[in-house]
């Protein structure tokens, strides 16, 4: 599902900017960059730790 989110938010924006700088729409481009996307956002996720399953709250 990341990657289906990441592939809809990147083509919407590349459409965008391409039509503000009057550039031909390439959905190649916005493909190539939601791989990249979800590789670091993959990367991230991995990188911060998740610390709410190990923290004991006295309520």
């Amino acid at each position: 599902m990341t990657f289906f989110w990441t592939f809809l938010l990147v083509q919407m924006i590349n459409y965008v900017v391409s039509s503000m700088i009057g550039a031909a729409f390439n959905l190649q481009t916005g493909t190539i960059l939601a791989v990249c996307a979800t590789i670091l956002i993959f990367i991230v996720a991995v990188i911060i730790p998740d610390d709410s399953n190990n923290k004991q709250t006295v309520h």
